[in-house]
């Protein structure tokens, strides 16, 4: 009998011979899959394969939503080539860039400072702090859209829920992992700072630059690399003081992101028809233990959530909130720098022009579920707050974070200057209802009957 290929053959019987290794099996497979070697089930033969091995452990996920070690693997990787480590140099200027940011913002606002600690990131490092942040944001979306789906199917593939069940849970960690490390590999080779994206997604109170980012900004734009680093820690800095001082604020955004995730529906009837289409190409069967036909039915489309009208309302409160976010940040940031930036209108523009044509941070939502992360009203938003604190000052603009009900809404914005017109009245009327009120409490001090008979008996 000729010899089986690739040294795959039966072991040797001869104990003398048998661990010697074979001509036929210089690699030691037989031992693997013999009696007398490490064998076991399948499962645990193909576990120690390495590719197998992976493969298996990918699919075993049982992490959440999204396989967040695929993600953190697929971003590192898009990264490997081109990240550079940030050098001594450059994390002592972005310290000292983030201590004359915070220094010049305390003479236009009275929030405190935010930042406990300035740090410079390689694009590496970002990804593996921001993980935590993304995974709070991420995880409810993926986990009602892997329920909606699965809730979705017709009665006959729901006879078979509970493996079809965990083989679509695996399947979406592994789309989501997947889909969700290309975003933040695109983003962290663009991200500037650590709340550029107008989420707080480093640890509290760190003020974060990306040096090798914020370079491949500073080129073309015609300004010195100290300027520009200085401009995006005033800008840094200005959001963390927002963060760090207005409570609620951290807690809304998250609200509003998981308002939209709560309200993710996918139309049954619209699954069932397609289903039975995929059936008809399928030859008439539907096999859940196949991941190819699993892979086929979620990259078809018809899975697709629909936007419903609660969650474009959802969605108008968390644009709003972060144009107001990031309108805020504009206008402290224009009154800090003032004379003395001189490229900071030039800056400004840019970074508006950034901000309005997208990028990686949108793309990461709007690839999970359609969520766009943009502040479309930012324009109109920065005009609110540059008139309130022309006409008012900053302690009036700032005190409009004390609650989430003072700040401006949606329609507002449509007519900036009408609502910080309003303000005037609203503190006018505020002022005569307090004044009224202490009158009227002095005069039920002085004219209350009871007090007055009390205060005439003895002189009787």
């Amino acid at each position: 009998m000729s010899d089986v290929p690739f040294g795959f053959g039966l072991p040797d019987r001869d104990p003398e011979r048998r661990d010697q290794p074979s001509p036929n099996d210089p690699f030691g497979f037989s031992a693997l899959f013999g009696a007398g070697g490490a064998g076991g089930t399948p499962e645990e033969l193909l576990g120690k394969m390495p590719l197998f091995a992976e493969l298996q452990k990918l699919m075993n996920w049982s992490g959440g939503p999204v396989n967040w070690d695929l993600a953190r693997q697929g971003a590192i990787s898009g990264l490997a080539t081109g990240t550079q480590p940030t050098s001594e140099a450059e994390r002592a200027a972005v310290a000292e860039a983030l201590r004359l940011a915070d220094l010049w913002l305390d003479q236009v606002t009275d929030l405190p400072s935010g930042v406990d600690r300035a740090v410079a990131w390689s694009r590496v490092e970002w990804v593996e702090q921001t993980l935590p942040a993304w995974s709070r944001l991420i995880d409810p979306l993926a986990e009602k859209v892997v329920a909606a789906m699965t809730s979705a199917l017709p009665q006959e593939a729901m006879a078979m829920a509970g493996p079809l069940a965990g083989i679509m849970g695996r399947m979406g960690g592994l789309m989501f992992g997947a889909q969700v490390g290309q975003a933040m590999g695109r983003l962290a080779g663009e991200v500037l700072t650590g709340t550029e994206v107008g989420l707080p997604l480093a640890p509290a109170g760190s003020g974060v630059l990306v040096p090798q980012n914020v370079a491949a900004f500073a080129e073309g734009l015609d300004r010195p690399a100290d300027e520009v680093r200085l401009f995006l820690a005033l800008r840094e800095a200005a959001s963390l003081r927002l963060f760090a001082h207005v409570p609620w604020l951290r807690q809304q955004l998250h609200d509003a992101v998981h308002a939209y995730a709560r309200g993710i529906t996918i139309d049954r009837e619209a699954i069932e028809r397609g289903l039975n289409d995929a059936m008809g190409s399928m030859g008439g069967g539907f096999d859940p233990s196949n991941p190819e036909a699993i892979q086929e039915l979620l990259g078809s489309g018809l899975l697709e959530p629909e936007e419903t009208p609660e969650q474009q309302m959802a969605l108008r409160r968390l644009e709003t909130l972060l144009a107001l976010v990031e309108g805020w940040v504009d206008a402290v940031v224009a009154a800090a720098a003032g004379e003395r930036l001189p490229g900071h209108g030039a800056l400004a523009e840019t970074m508006r022009r950034r901000r309005a044509s997208g990028g990686p941070a949108e793309q990461t939502f709007a690839t999970l579920v359609g969520l766009q992360l943009r502040p479309r009203r930012l324009r109109d938003a920065a005009t609110v707050w540059g008139a309130m604190s022309q006409r008012y000052g900053s302690a009036e603009r700032d005190r409009l974070w004390s609650h989430p009900d003072l700040l401006p809404t949606s329609d507002d914005l449509d007519e900036p200057l009408d609502f910080v017109a309003r303000q005037g009245v609203d503190d006018e009327l505020r002022a005569l209802t307090e004044e009224a009120e202490a009158q009227g409490g002095a005069a039920d001090d002085t004219d209350d009957p009871a007090d007055g008979a009390e205060g005439d008996s003895p002189a009787r």
